[in-house]
């Protein structure tokens, strides 16, 4: 019987499955109070995380017996992948298990963007009646979406997008070829260019890494189709966010969905306001009851399974 920590949220199922296989201690406030921390992994083997707990040299200096680091989530910005590393320990992230909330996310968005509802939702609540100006935007069916990394959520969201009728493009520095077969259908591989120059709407869905960050600035934005919509549930930082506001604000870009953030919790966010055909969500894509209890039991499962062959 191993020892385990869960120092945030993770689903009661999910417990049940570890606390039936090992002595667990849980206690899902325990990140905001790094001495404590420390201190409770002195005995521990396996850690569990989901974004806020931070998991580096100095939390794994007295972590001796610690093998294996579950994160409940895709991304490890939160978790010092060469500190784990040079103490042989583990990291494993529940990738794909949020997938179809992403995608969900991605293509509502899309479409509330497209067709205005946002805007239109605002003026009627004013009492007026603005009928005639939102009949003169677009169905979504036919539109173009271009999606930056194609990894496991990108090609989730290509077959949700095709079976809008969406033409569907692709870019992502790690892929070669021309394609990617799909099933039943192909997405063009395009340089970021090609891609942005003739995407309706792009959608993000890369790690933030230093050749990512601000990837989205003055030139990229501007390659963008007048009128074209940018989606981002990826990581904040890939996208100047005050940049992108002067783009909305002087009708280059049609719309914009933004559910992560350069800081988070986002405390002023100011740059955006007064722009009518904007989402503003906190880093909820990914987040559902459905995709929290997948996340959470693919962790489980895959921590118990590491530390029984450990």
């Amino acid at each position: 019987m191993s020892a385990i920590l869960i120092s945030e949220f993770i689903t009661s199922q999910a417990l049940e499955t570890l606390r039936s296989e090992h002595q667990v201690v849980y206690e899902p406030d325990l990140y905001k109070d790094r001495p404590a921390l420390i201190a409770a992994l002195q005995n521990i083997e396996a850690l569990i995380v989901r974004n806020l707990t931070q998991v580096n040299e100095e939390v794994l200096m007295g972590a001796s017996k610690l093998k294996v680091v579950g994160r409940l989530g895709v991304g490890l910005e939160n978790i010092e992948l060469p500190a784990c590393a040079k103490r042989n320990i583990k990291v494993i992230p529940a990738t794909g298990a949020n997938a179809e909330s992403v995608a969900e996310y991605v293509v509502g968005a899309a479409v509330a963007l497209t067709r205005g509802f946002i805007p239109a939702t605002a003026t009627t609540l004013k009492g007026e009646w603005p009928r005639p100006r939102f009949s003169s935007y677009h169905e979504f069916l036919g539109k173009t979406i271009g999606i930056v990394g194609f990894g496991s959520i990108g090609r989730v969201v290509a077959k949700k997008a095709h079976a809008f009728g969406l033409h569907c493009l692709a870019y992502d520095p790690m892929l070669s070829g021309s394609s990617v077969e799909l099933d039943g259908f192909s997405v063009p591989l395009l340089s970021l260019g090609d891609l942005l120059a003739k995407s309706d709407v792009v959608t993000l869905h890369l790690p933030f890494l230093p050749e990512t960050k601000n990837l989205f600035n003055a030139a990229t934005l501007g390659q963008m189709k007048n009128g074209a919509c940018l989606i981002n549930t990826a990581r904040g930082g890939i996208v100047d966010e005050k940049t992108l506001a002067e783009c909305l604000r002087s009708g280059h870009l049609g719309g914009a969905a933004m559910d992560v953030f350069e800081s988070e919790p986002a405390k002023d966010l100011s740059h955006f306001e007064g722009i009518a055909n904007l989402i503003l969500t906190p880093h909820i894509a990914g987040v559902t009851h459905e995709s929290n209890e997948r996340v959470s039991q693919m962790i489980a499962d895959e921590v118990n399974r590491f530390l029984e062959h450990k």
